[in-house]
Protein backbone atom coordinates (compact mmCIF):
# COMPACT_ATOMS: atom_id res chain seq x y z
CA UNK A 1 0.00 0.00 0.00
CA UNK A 2 1.18 3.29 -1.15
CA UNK A 3 1.08 5.56 1.86
CA UNK A 4 2.06 8.77 -1.20
CA UNK A 5 -0.37 7.34 -3.86
CA UNK A 6 -3.59 7.08 -1.52
CA UNK A 7 -3.92 10.26 -1.29
CA UNK A 8 -6.14 12.54 -3.31
CA UNK A 9 -5.25 15.09 -4.88
CA UNK A 10 -6.98 18.28 -4.96
CA UNK A 11 -7.93 20.68 -7.92
CA UNK A 12 -7.80 24.17 -7.29
CA UNK A 13 -10.20 26.81 -8.23
CA UNK A 14 -9.80 27.80 -12.12
CA UNK A 15 -7.83 24.39 -13.07
CA UNK A 16 -9.62 21.91 -15.33
CA UNK A 17 -8.79 18.26 -15.61
CA UNK A 18 -9.74 15.83 -18.17
CA UNK A 19 -8.65 12.37 -19.20
CA UNK A 20 -8.29 11.53 -22.82
CA UNK A 21 -7.85 7.86 -23.05
CA UNK A 22 -4.68 7.04 -21.42
CA UNK A 23 -3.70 10.63 -20.89
CA UNK A 24 -4.25 13.16 -18.22
CA UNK A 25 -4.69 17.08 -19.29
CA UNK A 26 -4.26 19.77 -16.56
CA UNK A 27 -5.39 23.26 -18.05
CA UNK A 28 -4.52 26.63 -16.07
CA UNK A 29 -3.90 30.14 -15.68
CA UNK A 30 0.06 29.53 -16.90
CA UNK A 31 -0.75 26.61 -19.84
CA UNK A 32 -1.87 23.40 -20.41
CA UNK A 33 0.19 19.47 -19.25
CA UNK A 34 -0.42 15.77 -19.91
CA UNK A 35 1.02 12.83 -18.64
CA UNK A 36 0.59 9.66 -19.77
CA UNK A 37 -0.37 7.13 -17.20
CA UNK A 38 1.38 4.05 -17.09
CA UNK A 39 -1.01 1.04 -17.78
CA UNK A 40 -1.32 -0.51 -14.79
CA UNK A 41 -2.73 2.42 -12.75
CA UNK A 42 -6.39 4.28 -13.40
CA UNK A 43 -7.45 7.78 -12.51
CA UNK A 44 -10.26 8.75 -11.63
CA UNK A 45 -11.59 12.58 -11.37
CA UNK A 46 -14.62 12.77 -9.35
CA UNK A 47 -15.87 16.17 -7.24
CA UNK A 48 -12.73 17.86 -7.71
CA UNK A 49 -10.48 15.67 -6.56
CA UNK A 50 -8.15 13.14 -8.50
CA UNK A 51 -7.43 9.87 -7.28
CA UNK A 52 -5.00 7.19 -8.50
CA UNK A 53 -6.09 3.37 -8.20
CA UNK A 54 -3.75 0.26 -8.78
CA UNK A 55 -4.67 -2.31 -11.35
CA UNK A 56 -3.44 -5.06 -9.73
CA UNK A 57 -0.65 -5.62 -6.84
CA UNK A 58 2.45 -6.10 -8.57
CA UNK A 59 5.77 -4.62 -7.30
CA UNK A 60 6.11 -2.62 -10.37
CA UNK A 61 2.76 -1.34 -10.05
CA UNK A 62 3.28 -0.25 -6.12
CA UNK A 63 6.61 1.62 -7.42
CA UNK A 64 4.58 3.69 -10.20
CA UNK A 65 1.43 4.39 -7.68
CA UNK A 66 3.19 6.99 -5.76
CA UNK A 67 5.65 8.37 -8.73
CA UNK A 68 2.66 8.80 -10.85
CA UNK A 69 0.44 10.89 -7.98
CA UNK A 70 3.56 12.35 -7.05
CA UNK A 71 3.94 13.71 -10.76
CA UNK A 72 0.01 14.90 -11.47
CA UNK A 73 0.44 16.83 -8.03
CA UNK A 74 3.17 19.11 -9.66
CA UNK A 75 1.66 19.25 -13.25
CA UNK A 76 -1.63 20.80 -11.13
CA UNK A 77 0.22 22.81 -9.00
CA UNK A 78 2.20 23.90 -11.87
CA UNK A 79 -0.43 24.98 -14.11
CA UNK A 80 -2.26 26.93 -11.32
CA UNK A 81 0.90 28.60 -9.29
CA UNK A 82 4.11 27.97 -11.35
CA UNK A 83 7.65 26.70 -9.88
CA UNK A 84 10.88 28.56 -8.72
CA UNK A 85 14.51 28.20 -8.73
CA UNK A 86 16.95 30.67 -7.42
CA UNK A 87 20.85 30.84 -8.41
CA UNK A 88 23.22 32.64 -6.88
CA UNK A 89 26.46 33.29 -8.85
CA UNK A 90 29.56 34.24 -6.52
CA UNK A 91 33.01 34.96 -7.41
CA UNK A 92 35.21 38.18 -8.67
CA UNK A 93 33.88 39.49 -12.18
CA UNK A 94 31.01 36.83 -12.52
CA UNK A 95 27.85 38.59 -13.33
CA UNK A 96 24.85 37.57 -15.53
CA UNK A 97 22.35 39.58 -17.81
CA UNK A 98 19.69 39.19 -19.90
CA UNK A 99 19.93 40.18 -24.01
CA UNK A 100 17.84 39.62 -26.81
CA UNK A 101 16.02 36.23 -24.92
CA UNK A 102 19.63 35.30 -23.84
CA UNK A 103 21.01 34.64 -20.83
CA UNK A 104 24.79 36.35 -21.20
CA UNK A 105 26.95 34.46 -18.42
CA UNK A 106 30.48 35.86 -17.70
CA UNK A 107 32.03 33.17 -15.10
CA UNK A 108 35.58 34.28 -15.62
CA UNK A 109 36.22 32.26 -18.75
CA UNK A 110 37.85 33.98 -21.58
CA UNK A 111 34.56 34.02 -23.47
CA UNK A 112 30.77 34.69 -22.57
CA UNK A 113 28.40 31.87 -22.22
CA UNK A 114 24.90 32.90 -23.88
CA UNK A 115 22.23 30.21 -22.84
CA UNK A 116 18.78 30.36 -25.02
CA UNK A 117 15.67 30.96 -22.95
CA UNK A 118 13.38 27.84 -23.79
CA UNK A 119 9.84 28.65 -24.42
CA UNK A 120 7.41 27.98 -21.53
CA UNK A 121 10.04 28.99 -19.20
CA UNK A 122 11.14 32.53 -17.79
CA UNK A 123 13.96 34.07 -16.32
CA UNK A 124 15.07 36.69 -14.83
CA UNK A 125 17.50 38.54 -12.70
CA UNK A 126 17.04 40.80 -10.04
CA UNK A 127 21.01 42.04 -9.63
CA UNK A 128 24.12 40.82 -11.33
CA UNK A 129 24.31 38.04 -9.26
CA UNK A 130 21.35 35.92 -8.98
CA UNK A 131 19.18 34.63 -11.76
CA UNK A 132 15.17 33.04 -11.27
CA UNK A 133 13.78 30.53 -13.11
CA UNK A 134 10.13 30.19 -13.48
CA UNK A 135 7.67 27.95 -15.54
CA UNK A 136 4.91 25.62 -14.72
CA UNK A 137 6.67 22.21 -15.61
CA UNK A 138 8.81 21.13 -12.28
CA UNK A 139 11.21 18.90 -14.38
CA UNK A 140 12.02 21.56 -17.01
CA UNK A 141 12.36 24.50 -14.68
CA UNK A 142 15.21 22.11 -12.49
CA UNK A 143 16.98 20.68 -15.74
CA UNK A 144 17.10 24.57 -16.67
CA UNK A 145 18.55 25.23 -13.60
CA UNK A 146 21.18 22.23 -13.52
CA UNK A 147 22.10 23.43 -17.14
CA UNK A 148 22.82 27.18 -16.00
CA UNK A 149 24.87 25.72 -12.50
CA UNK A 150 26.78 22.71 -15.02
CA UNK A 151 28.35 26.22 -16.77
CA UNK A 152 30.35 26.51 -13.19
CA UNK A 153 30.06 24.52 -10.44
CA UNK A 154 30.81 25.74 -6.75
CA UNK A 155 34.54 24.41 -5.74
CA UNK A 156 35.54 23.47 -2.18
CA UNK A 157 38.29 25.89 -1.67
CA UNK A 158 36.68 29.48 -2.39
CA UNK A 159 32.99 28.63 -2.86
CA UNK A 160 33.43 29.82 -6.46
CA UNK A 161 31.01 28.99 -8.98
CA UNK A 162 27.31 29.35 -9.39
CA UNK A 163 25.30 27.72 -6.66
CA UNK A 164 21.33 26.96 -5.52
CA UNK A 165 20.15 29.75 -3.24
CA UNK A 166 20.09 26.88 -0.10
CA UNK A 167 22.71 24.77 -1.35
CA UNK A 168 25.41 24.51 1.39
CA UNK A 169 29.15 24.42 -0.01
CA UNK A 170 31.52 21.96 2.37
CA UNK A 171 34.64 24.39 2.16
CA UNK A 172 38.02 22.40 2.43
CA UNK A 173 41.18 23.70 4.28
CA UNK A 174 43.92 24.44 1.67
CA UNK A 175 47.63 23.92 1.33
CA UNK A 176 49.35 24.72 4.47
CA UNK A 177 53.15 25.41 4.85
Amino acid sequence: MSRIGKNPITIPKGVTCCLLGSYIVVNGKLGELKFNIPFNLEAIIKDDLITIKPLDESKKTRMLWGTARSIIFNLVKGVDKGFYQYLELKGLGYRVSIINKELVLNLGYSHVIKYNIPEGISITCINPTSITIYGSDKQRVGQIAAEIRSFRKPEPYKGKGIKYKDEIIFRKEGKKK
